[in-house]
């Protein structure tokens, strides 16, 4: 899917492949689930928010927030947007993102290729959504969500920024549900507040940004709860 909102483009959503134990044939256990926790470190990943510059890189500015975190060396907009023009697309012919131009509108950036562009910076990432999560008996949803991030997973996924926002929601489909025009890095899931924490590149007061689990789970799913998480 391609977006060309200012604040985003983005589509993914998944699953991580289980872990097997060293030296033996069992799965890594999933992390405990329990009312009143906090999955992530929304506090450590804040660091790396940046507000982007273009109407339509939030996809390449939710890349560089994640290789900051894993890597310690965040890429700036201006260096990701090139990386991102020269790029090829795992989705469709041409770059992963062609920069718009005074009377040409960019038409953002796929979800499904951030894998790609976060290659580029040496980091390994899968993109899925509920039904690839469905099809691979892979968890889904929020309980996939949480269990990456606790393991110190980075993840990004694909939502509406209107239902985000709580602005009426004019990105729609041709059927008129809303559409993912929008990639956001999740930094947590607070189970005991009830909302989750976001590094939102489309506002300028994105950082650490809090949403009520209800509100990110309605706009998640415009995406089919894509996400593209690390290994």
């Amino acid at each position: 899917m391609m977006v060309t909102r200012a604040a985003g483009a983005a589509t993914l959503a998944g699953a991580a492949a289980l872990l097997l134990a060293v030296g033996t044939a069992r799965a890594t256990p999933a992390p405990p689930r329990g009312e009143g926790m906090l999955y992530g470190n929304p506090a450590a990943a804040a660091e790396f928010w940046r507000y982007q510059g273009y109407d339509d890189d939030c996809v390449e500015m939710a890349v560089a927030d994640v290789v900051g975190e894993l890597t310690g060396r965040q890429p700036s907009e201006q260096a990701i947007v090139k990386v991102a023009q020269y790029t090829p697309s795992t989705v469709h012919p041409g770059p992963v993102y062609t920069k718009p131009k005074k009377r040409k509108p960019g038409s953002g950036t796929s979800f499904d290729d951030e894998p790609a562009l976060l290659a580029h910076y040496g980091v390994r990432a899968v993109s899925t959504d509920k039904a690839r999560a469905a099809n691979a008996g892979t968890p889904e949803g929020l309980n996939a969500l949480e269990q990456d991030l606790a393991k110190g997973r980075k993840v990004i996924v694909g939502v509406n920024s209107e239902l985000i926002w709580r602005e009426p929601v004019e990105d729609k489909t041709p059927d008129g549900r809303p559409e993912a025009d929008h990639a956001v890095v999740v930094t947590g899931v607070d189970t005991a507040a009830g909302v989750v924490h976001l590094n939102d590149s489309g506002l300028e007061q994105g950082r650490d940004e809090q949403v009520p689990i209800d509100v990110f789970a309605q706009s998640w799913a415009t995406s089919d709860d894509q996400m593209t998480v690390t290994d």
